[in-house]
Order: structure tokens, then sequence, then C-alpha cells
């Protein structure tokens, strides 16, 4: 599916993409919801109110900030995440993909709209740092994937030729919005969360497993090709 080639740089989103997206759904549209009500003494309805709200931040950077949403709602969402951290894993795969990369490509670098407190949060769970090059948050540019901002400002700390990089990401919009920029390899992903079934992604290839990029003569050596 690939050639690698002609590949330099494999750019990674990580929720839906290297991790499994039931952690997160889970806690935005069951579990913060559920706890918001508890903790405040509001009605059971006040909890679809609150998921109406949190989807209409979709995109945004306060979309994928803790501290906005602790402050908006008056509650410790680190803490109320914690409660539910059971749930935090890598996709099918994502490790012997990782593994693959790490001996075998250049530059691979973790691109994620999560904030910092979130990384504070699975990185230690998951081990993803031993197996990547860089990590850039859109917290650290002051722009989401969603927007043109951040693909500038990661090629300015980060900089990779669009022409030679791979973006994995299970977002159509961010895909598109990678797309804009110039990135010639775009691949989504299937099933981000393994408890809902497949995704449609139109205008992208979707990938079922990691597998299905490794060639068959696997490089032996970092930066083999």
């Amino acid at each position: 599916m690939i050639d690698w080639r002609g590949i330099d740089t494999v750019l990674l989103d990580m929720d839906g993409t290297l991790l499994d997206l039931h952690f997160d759904s889970h806690f935005w549209l069951e579990h913060l919801p559920k706890r918001y009500v508890e903790l405040h003494q509001l009605d059971v309805a006040s909890q679809e109110a609150l998921r109406a709200r949190i989807i209409g931040e979709q995109g945004t950077l306060n979309w994928y900030s803790l501290a906005y949403w602790s402050r908006e709602l008056g509650v410790d969402i680190v803490a109320l995440k914690r409660e539910v951290q059971h749930l935090i894993g890598l996709r099918s795969d994502a490790l012997d993909f990782l593994t693959w990369l790490k001996k075998a490509h250049p530059r691979v670098v973790l691109a994620t709209n999560a904030d910092r407190a979130s990384l504070a949060l699975k990185l230690p769970l998951t081990g993803l740092e031993n197996y990547l090059d860089a990590i850039i948050s859109s917290e650290d540019v002051g722009a989401a994937k969603e927007e043109q901002a951040f693909w500038f400002a990661l090629q300015e700390r980060e900089p990779f030729d669009p022409a030679r990089t791979l973006f994995i990401d299970d977002n159509a919009s961010v895909l598109e919005s990678a797309r804009e920029f110039g990135i010639k390899y775009l691949l989504g992903i299937k099933q981000p969360n393994s408890q809902r079934p497949e995704k449609e992604l139109q205008e992208f290839i979707a990938l079922d497993r990691f597998a299905q990029l490794l060639p068959d003569n696997l490089p032996g050596q970092r930066g083999e090709r």
C-alpha cells in the first residue's frame, strides 16, 4: 500500500489511531455527563445538555482542552478521567507498527489534538513515548489540526517535506486539512473505537490493521530502505 522509499516522515494521530477511541468516547459522552450531574446535584436532563455543549465545541482548541472544561464545568477533568483510565489502551497491532517504525524509519512524530494534560495521563499508561521522535500537541502551537495554522506551525517546529510524509488519522476533517496543506500520503482508520461500528471515510483510504502497511521484506536497521 505504501512505497516506503518515498517516505521520510510519519505523522501519527493518537486517539482513535494509535489508541482505542473507546476511552474518550465513553468519558466525554457517558462518564463526564453522569459525574457532572452527580457532583453538582443536577437533574438527569442536564446530562444531555452537557453532551450537546461538548459536541458543539468539536474541532476547536476548547474541545480538546482539559483546562477549559475543568474551568467551564467546575470539576477536575483529569481526576474524573483517572476514574476510568483502565479503558485507555492501544489499538490492535499499533505496538507492532510502532516497533517496526522505530527500527526502520528516520522520523516518527505524534501530531495530536490532545492537550498536554491528556498526554501526561496517557503516555505513561501506554508507553508511546518510547517509539516517538517528537510529540507536537495542538496546545503547543495554538491551533487545532483542523486548521491550516497547525500544519504551518508543525512544519516550523518539526521540518518535513509534505511530498515525502505519511499522515494517519481517524478524523476526516483533519485529513482534509492535511491534504490542503499538501501532505501526499494520507490514511484513515476504519474502526477507531473498538466498541462501535466501522466508519465511512469516502475520500480517504482507511486502514483495518497497521500490518497492511508493512513491506514484505522488513528492513532490520533504522534508516534502511
